[in-house]
């Protein structure tokens, strides 16, 4: 038997093991990524797209951090949007569709070209755990990769099941084994396992879709990157296509119910609620005459089309004879049916903030592993349990983010404190504080944190110190600069917004609903002075200027907010504190607390089934 040492073991080279792996060697330590085939990392099982509501924010952060995936987004994406433009800007998230081959090598090569990164091919079939800490990591060859740290990113390959109707096959992902033991040898640290699902639609081939008959759907123009570090997008945009569904659609699917593993009790797990396959949404919503899907290519020079929004494991036969229903696809082939995966999970509550499991130290647990659905929920967490691996083997103190810091914050700790029994997606209405967390000032908000973890680098941080320099002095010069009736008035009913009878300020007429920031500097008068025009902002510090100025007071109030929500972070609650000797908590209470052990009494009141009532009977015991 071989044995080799380093500082920290990565399994898995998804999107969480990728930022696992890079945090870990950027930060000084010596980093093993295992994978079982070096040509499937960084691959996009399902669909080829980065971001999306919620999950653009937490990609904008990864990047604010020092993390790869909007990089690697950037680089490689083909068709580039800003969702919900119609409302407001805290909703505002970015989405890329990505080439997905070339996704995967730019993926590939970015690690390999790392220092201190060893890629690693072979299956982890042990691990070594002495005293409660992790040693190493066993492989299935015999040989053990000795280290202080070791994080799981293990995907859907923990005993995964691939179903499509009757049809079961052993695999994490299609054409590609599953991954045995590991869940058994997590049970027999003591650890709780669970069983979830996932699935994926059809593939298409795009020479046999009649584009006729669907919705063209544009990219941005111009595209907007995902990293700060990335000033413009270069890659030529290509267009996707919306189609939709109808009532014989429907019935064709409904006569695959009984062949269904999903209706016939064969999958066990529970599939994702916001992400439904097609036979869920029509056996949910029956009321609904039709749903929409997006056919997306998958890359610039492939025939394939992911068929986006029919996620399904009905047989084969009724997937084809129903695709032959939808507009554009009456003739089309299905290069591949959709399956769907079944595959074991670690219950959330057992690890920590920083990701590392309370049970086991140094083990860390990242990905949907931990209940999460989605390439960027993923890398979110890689990153984090990478940095706090490395920090663990130099010594330093750990690195969290709260909830009023990071989307990605409040994915953490909702997976502690709430558990989930379904795949967890990240919303923006699950941030209390979501006009704070915007995707536009990410970088304002972590990049020196990723500064101080040695991940961005002196550079980036004089470019952030400027665009906030010029922001703050555009805020200050619209502030300072008045317009009278003659010049706006025209503009404002326009806007659908009073006249003004006396002279303003722009900061003050730019809070109006309707007025922008592009509208008031396009006017005569306003245009060629030289204090504004003379304004360095480009398109994203311009559009951060407008809205600190139009949600001013309620940005104000959120942060009044946050205060409040730090006093009660700042009550410790000791590790070794016995909640199951306080008897006027109540029964709920006393099980989750215990259970979960929470640092804080802020914690605590997110655990769900804590009451108010026994909050308090909690600080009475802390008092004491």
């Amino acid at each position: 038997m071989e044995s080799k040492s380093v500082d920290v073991v990565v399994v898995g080279g998804g999107h969480a093991g990728i930022e696992a792996a890079l945090a870990g060697a950027r930060m000084g330590c010596s980093t093993a990524l295992l994978t079982m085939e070096k040509g499937a990392i960084g691959r996009m099982s399902c669909n080829p797209a980065i971001g999306g509501t919620a999950k653009g924010h937490i990609v904008r952060e990864i990047d604010a951090l020092g993390g790869e995936m909007g990089k690697i987004a950037d680089a490689t994406g083909i068709h580039f949007r800003i969702l919900n433009r119609s409302k407001g800007p805290a909703v505002w998230s970015p989405r890329s569709q990505n080439d997905r081959e070339w996704y995967g090598r730019e993926s590939q090569r970015r690690l390999m070209e790392q220092d201190g990164l060893e890629i690693i091919e072979g299956r982890l079939r042990d691990i070594v755990v002495e005293a409660g800490e992790v040693r190493g990591a066993v492989l299935s060859d015999g040989s053990i990769l000795e280290c202080s740290s070791l994080v799981l990113c293990t995907g859907t390959f923990l005993n995964g099941i691939m179903h499509t109707g009757t049809t079961a096959t052993a695999g994490g992902r299609y054409g590609e084994p599953a991954s045995s033991g590991v869940s058994e040898r997590l049970a027999s640290l003591g650890f709780i396992t669970g069983r979830l699902k996932t699935g994926t639609p059809p593939r298409l081939s795009l020479r046999t879709i009649d584009l006729g008959e669907t919705e063209i759907q544009m990219g941005d123009d111009p595209p907007r990157p995902f990293s700060f570090q990335n000033e413009k997008i270069s890659n030529a945009q290509i267009p996707m296509y919306l189609t939709y569904t109808n009532g014989e659609t429907h019935a064709i699917l409904r006569t695959g119910f009984d062949r269904s593993p999903m209706f016939t009790g064969r999958i066990r797990g529970i599939g994702p609620r916001y992400c439904p396959s097609i036979e869920d949404k029509i056996n949910r919503f029956a009321e609904r005459e039709r749903h929409q899907i997006f056919l997306e290519r998958e890359g610039y020079e492939t025939d394939i089309v992911y068929m986006n929004g029919f996620s399904t494991s009905l047989p084969a036969d009724v997937q084809q004879k129903a695709l032959a229903t939808i507009p554009g696809l009456r003739t089309c082939t299905m290069l591949r049916p959709g399956y769907a995966v079944e595959y074991d999970y670690i219950p959330p509550h057992q690890v920590s903030h920083t990701l590392e499991t309370k049970s086991v130290k140094g083990l860390f647990l990242a990905g949907q592993i931990n209940g999460t659905s989605g390439y960027e929920e993923a890398a979110g967490q890689g990153l984090i349990a990478g940095i706090n691996a490395a920090l663990r083997c130099m010594h330093r103190p750990p690195f969290t983010l709260g909830r009023e810091e990071a989307y990605i914050g409040v994915m953490i700790d909702d997976l502690i404190n709430k558990g989930t029994d379904e795949p967890y997606r990240m919303f923006t209405s699950r941030a209390e504080y979501r006009l704070l967390l915007r995707q536009d000032n990410a970088d304002t908000r972590l990049m020196r944190k990723g500064r101080a973890l040695g991940l961005i680098s002196e550079k980036e941080i004089r470019r952030l110190d400027e665009k906030e320099r010029l922001i703050n002095e555009g805020k200050m010069r619209l502030a300072g600069r008045r317009v009278q009736p003659e010049t706006v008035n025209d503009y404002l009913n326009e806007c659908g917004s009073q006249p003004i009878g006396e002279s303003e300020s722009l900061d003050r007429l730019l809070k109006r609903s309707g007025v922008t920031l592009g509208g008031l500097l396009a006017l005569n008068g306003v245009s060629s002075e030289e204090p504004l025009r003379s304004l360095a902002l480009d398109a994203s510090a311009m559009e951060r200027v407008e809205i600190e100025i139009k949600y001013e007071g309620y940005i104000r109030r959120q942060e009044e907010e946050v205060k409040r929500f730090a006093s009660s972070e700042s009550i410790e609650i000791p590790a070794t504190f016995e909640f199951d000797h306080i008897r006027s908590l109540s029964a709920e209470a006393r099980e989750k607390l215990s259970r979960i052990k929470p640092a804080s009494v802020g914690q605590a009141a997110r655990i769900s089934g804590v009451t108010a009532a026994d909050i308090s009977v909690l600080l009475v015991s802390l008092m004491k």
